[in-house]
């Protein structure tokens, strides 16, 4: 148990008894009253509930039909779950929430949003267009001990399915994305195409690109080839739809468990989902952390949210051309967000978006615009600079007390240790199961190397094994690790079995694999072990 106190004027200290207590009293206390003031909530996000800061992690799958989203959950929890249904065409026409329960079953939409435990209830703005395409899937499987995943309909293209939806798609899509810890992209190797909805949904989560990932699904399908140019294609229609110069991190794979149709690129396969697994893992153990940035997010759009409408508010006329005033505002709000950046140094890069911030303002009445209550500002302040200082120390301290907490089960279980685990038995690992020692098949090439040095009662120098492992061409900084790790008696000289393995240790580097930071038991030449190899791999 955590806690930490402050003063706030002349009021008692609070004390928070862990994050999540802790955040949600500073946005009660703090952020929700400048919100309410200022009618945030009318243009930005509906307020936060107690279930935002208490649910697990949440994972947003978005990708076009077919490309393989529901088949991901599935590969993930190694379980069917209700409601699933998979196909070519589009068969999710639904967002699913799959998540924890004791018992399996299927939660419609109207009754979710009423359940003050699911970080839902906000969604009930949307209408029942969209509550009758919502539904949650619980079911017992420990994968989702640890997070939540959302699944979404397959987006489609044309103007027609856009309409037929009934609801804003791109809107309900920017609502999860604010409230999720990760929102993947899915796209299918054989179909690269984006189409205008998913252009659109792409834009609309463009505030939330640390959150975002990329999966290029299906990969087996193709050759490395074909491979090769999909990726590229790929990355150059992300570069233009999010306008950023930093590139989007793209894992490339077959995300299910059929064999692989083009087996060439395995290893890549295995290191890329090993990479994503690792990154969904890590969900859990960042959550508050994340949920503490996104509070910080929100602080500050709410501030400069504030500062917008009490200059709105200014300018307006106090008895006639109140209408023409307001379309004048509203022409020239890119006049406004300039005069604020200025007035009061905020950068650029807080301000809502301009064009959606005008749609906005068109139908609300300036006249009822509260003017600027400094008090109010000055609580969002203090939170920013000095309370979520004190809460980020308290993170920390709740990250050290569960080092282990992670995603577990499902997919994430098959490859952690074992022959199947990632790189086992491959570069410093190989022979790690066998009884010989891995480096005597070519220490006799290495033996052929070693005498024509002319080593002195059979050894040889520092200077004159440099001389030799210079010719791999590797950095003098690797070159030393190498000598360290076979130098195994340190001495300062090797014999012709050190010699070997600092030769074996170069092949390695040369072929690509990491050198170990400690010289594991199977590479240990056989005259300097305490124990013979049979008894280590007993």
């Amino acid at each position: 148990m955590f806690s930490w106190s402050k003063r706030n004027g002349k009021k008692d200290p609070e004390l928070f008894q862990n994050v999540s207590d802790g955040l949600k009293r500073l946005y009660r206390n703090k952020l929700f009253p400048l919100e309410d003031t200022y009618r945030f909530h009318d243009f930005h996000s509906p307020a936060l509930e107690d279930a935002d800061f208490d649910n697990k992690p949440m994972v947003l799958l978005v990708g076009q039909y077919s490309t393989g989203k529901t088949t991901f959950i599935r590969h993930l929890m190694e379980q069917d779950f209700p409601g699933m249904r998979i196909g070519p065409e589009p068969t999710t026409d639904s967002f699913i929430a799959v998540m924890h329960g004791d018992q399996d079953g299927v939660i419609p939409g109207n009754a979710l949003v009423v359940d003050p435990k699911k970080p839902f209830r906000k969604l009930n703005a949307f209408g029942n267009a969209f509550l009758n395409r919502f539904m949650c899937a619980q079911l017992k499987n420990p994968v989702l001990e640890s997070i939540s995943i959302i699944d979404t309909p397959g987006i489609l293209s044309g103007e027609k399915q856009r309409i037929s939806r009934g609801y804003d798609f791109a809107a309900v899509l920017e609502w999860f994305a604010e409230r999720v810890d990760r929102i993947i992209l899915l796209f299918d190797a054989h179909k690269l195409d984006i189409s205008d909805e998913f252009s659109e949904v792409i834009k609309a989560l463009k505030n939330h690109e640390d959150k975002m990932r990329v999966v290029l699904n299906k990969a087996d399908q193709i050759s490395t080839q074909q491979l090769m140019r999909v990726y590229g294609a790929l990355m150059w229609s992300l570069g233009k739809i999010i306008n950023t110069p930093e590139v989007v991190r793209v894992y490339i794979g077959s995300f299910w468990a059929q064999p692989l149709l083009i087996p060439d690129n395995r290893k890549l396969f295995e290191a890329e989902e090993q990479d994503l697994f690792r990154d969904i893992q890590s969900l859990p153990r960042n959550a508050a952390l994340r949920k503490l940035n996104d509070l910080i997010k929100r602080a500050r759009l709410a501030k400069v949210h504030a500062y917008i409408i009490t200059s709105l508010k200014k300018e307006m006329p106090a008895m006639f051309g109140k209408d023409s005033k307001k379309k004048e505002l509203i022409t020239n709000l890119g006049a406004i967000y300039e005069k604020v950046e200025k007035e009061h140094n905020i950068s650029p890069g807080d301000f809502p978006n301009l064009k959606k911030m005008q749609d906005l303002l068109a139908s609300q009445d300036f006249a009822k615009f509260p003017v600027m209550r400094p008090k109010l500002l000055e609580a969002v302040e203090d939170m920013l600079a000095n309370d979520i200082a004190r809460l980020m120390t308290l993170v920390r301290q709740e990250e050290a007390a569960m080092p282990d907490q992670m995603v577990k089960g499902g997919a994430f279980e098959g490859t952690m240790n074992g022959p199947f685990g990632l790189g086992y038995g491959e570069g410093a690992g190989e022979g790690i199961d066998e009884l010989e020692w891995v480096v005597a098949k070519d220490k006799p090439s290495y033996d052929e190397i070693f005498y024509t040095l002319s080593p002195v009662n059979g050894k040889v120098s520092g200077a004159t094994a440099k001389k030799e492992m210079l010719k791999s061409k590797l950095p003098n900084t690797v070159l030393g690790k190498i000598w360290a790790l076979a130098d195994v008696d340190k001495d300062g000289f090797l014999d012709d079995e050190e010699f070997a393995l600092a030769n074996h240790l170069i092949k390695v580097k040369l072929e690509g694999y990491e050198l170990p930071a400690k010289l594991p038991p199977h590479l240990v030449p056989p005259s300097k072990r305490e124990v013979p190899m049979t008894e280590l791999k007993s």
